[in-house]
């Protein structure tokens, strides 16, 4: 079973204490994408008059715009490895049945030399009939 790690990081200048099955490193990179988006907003105009709680609200809203985007990227990316997976299979597939026609081809090949090797030996001994 996993351990329950701890970490202290800082967000938006405060020391915080994160708990949980991730490692400390997971913990400091969560912490710096809070303190990046805080930055961002930070950035824009009109945003440091805005009340703590429509600050905590617009950072929130823009780390789930990032997760939603994030989890549609996810998705095609799912989708176009899936086609890929489909379109190797069906390759796989015709790749086969072309070694197959290959084989029976090389077969009736060998078939149709054989035969007519016969039939030489038959001309060449009507040949050597005839020429008696």
């Amino acid at each position: 079973m996993a351990v329950k790690n701890t970490a202290k990081v800082i967000i938006g200048g405060k020391i915080i204490t994160l708990g949980g099955y991730e490692s400390e490193e997971y913990f400091q990179k969560v912490a710096s994408y809070i303190n990046k988006k805080m930055d961002e907003l930070s950035a824009m105009p009109g945003y440091s008059r805005q009340p703590m709680e429509t600050k905590h609200t617009l950072i929130s809203l823009n780390i789930t715009d990032d997760y939603f985007k994030a989890k549609k990227q996810a998705e095609i990316f799912e989708q176009d490895l899936q086609q890929k997976d489909q379109e190797m299979y069906d390759l796989k597939h015709e790749l086969i049945s072309l070694k197959m026609q290959i084989e029976e081809a090389k077969k009736a090949a060998l078939e149709q030399k054989s035969l007519l090797e016969g039939k030489n030996k038959e001309l060449e001994k009507q040949i050597d009939e005839l020429l008696k």
